[in-house]
């Protein structure tokens, strides 16, 4: 299965969400630790639902990098 993960980076870090799997998500020092650990965090959000008797919800989202000019 493949997820998107929206990855952003903060003052101090990096957070990553997964608009298809509420409520999962993770934070890093650095964007490739946010990737790592967003990846174990989808694996591990799908392990409880499952264990949990509960849907895994399909992967639906899309990204695109919309390119627009500048103001």
């Amino acid at each position: 299965m493949r997820y998107v993960a929206v990855i952003e980076q903060g003052k101090t870090s990096w957070g990553a969400h997964v608009p298809d799997l509420p409520g999962c998500v993770a934070v890093g020092k650095t964007r490739d630790e946010a990737l790592r650990l967003i990846r174990e965090a989808i694996e591990f959000h799908i392990q409880g639902l499952t264990e949990d008797g509960l849907p895994v919800p399909e992967p639906r989202s899309e990204a695109e990098l919309v390119e627009v000019g500048a103001a």
